[in-house]
């Protein structure tokens, strides 16, 4: 029965072909790979940052607790119950509400968020959840201001905005123009996380070093932000804009799309291409 054994040896060959891909991406990772994944999360925000030395950040939470853990679960295997540090860029729904979910499922080392307060449900169960004494392990949290730095192995993020601490400062409307704003360093490799910033904030961090390699479009496209001066002093290679499909606001405006394009810059769009991800290491990039 040669052709049998022709199969069988045919089968062992791809098996050792396919463990060898599967060792390949592991030792990868352990030299120094960053994995960045903006979810698909409906018209909202949700990143989702894993180092090569094992570092779980996750940056706001998007509209839906039940999607986020579902998008979580994908990547944290389902022992792993810790998460290290998560980032409330602002405490708008949009940005807020899956973190509140995420706080009940996880066990969260550190928090970090801009101090804001709101009258609303979805921030009431946040300030609950971070006041309770129900937890012997509670978070450490820390509110963002201008100069502060974050060190996950080699991965490095800096906050640039707010400029001044805002705790306990209430915002009966719209919480965006205090949103954080984050630079992340990975070797050669830079992201600039910006919340739902306007361009009024822009105009105020231009004169920071603002040089990114990936640029999240603040406010899933918004003709209040993103301006041409703006994007001049970040130059980024690609811009993400996590927006939902056929959303009610117009997201993304064609004045933003025109704008990225005069600057040569690759768009991707979750409503698009559903979770972006990004893998970035030394040298290394996959866009």
């Amino acid at each position: 029965m040669k052709w049998k054994r022709k199969i069988f040896i045919l089968i062992i060959f791809f098996l050792i072909l396919a463990n060898f891909f599967i060792w390949k991406e592991i030792f990868a990772l352990s030299r120094g790979f960053l994995k960045v994944i903006f979810f698909d999360i409906g018209q909202g925000d949700a990143i989702f940052i894993e180092t090569s030395q094992g570092h779980q950040i996750l940056i706001d939470g998007g509209p839906s607790g039940k999607k986020l853990l579902e998008k979580l679960s994908n990547q944290i295997p389902f022992w792993d119950k810790t998460i290290d540090l998560v980032i409330l860029t602002h405490p708008d729904y949009d940005h807020l509400a899956g973190l509140n979910y995420v706080l009940n499922r996880y066990k969260v080392e550190n928090i970090l968020w801009n101090g804001v307060e709101k009258d609303t449900k979805t921030f009431g169960y946040w300030k609950e959840n971070l006041d309770t004494e129900r937890k012997e392990d509670k978070a450490r949290v820390v509110i963002a201001q201008k100069g502060q730095k974050i060190k996950a192995g080699k991965v490095e993020i800096f906050i640039l905005y707010p400029l001044e601490n805002l705790e306990n400062k209430f915002f009966k409307g719209t919480s965006n123009d205090t949103s954080i704003v984050a630079k992340l360093l990975f070797f050669e490799n830079t992201f600039l996380f910006t919340g739902d910033i306007t361009k009024k904030v822009e105009k105020k961090i231009l004169e920071f070093d603002l040089g990114a390699t990936v640029l999240k479009i603040a406010h899933h496209g918004s003709k209040v932000s993103t301006s041409k001066e703006f994007l001049e002093k970040v130059q980024p290679r690609l811009a993400v804009i996590s927006v939902s499909e056929n959303n009610a606001y117009g997201h993304p405006h064609q004045e933003v799309l025109s704008n990225l394009e005069e600057f040569g810059i690759k768009v991707l769009r979750t409503d698009q291409e559903g979770d972006i991800k990004i893998i970035q290491g030394y040298g290394v990039s996959n866009f």
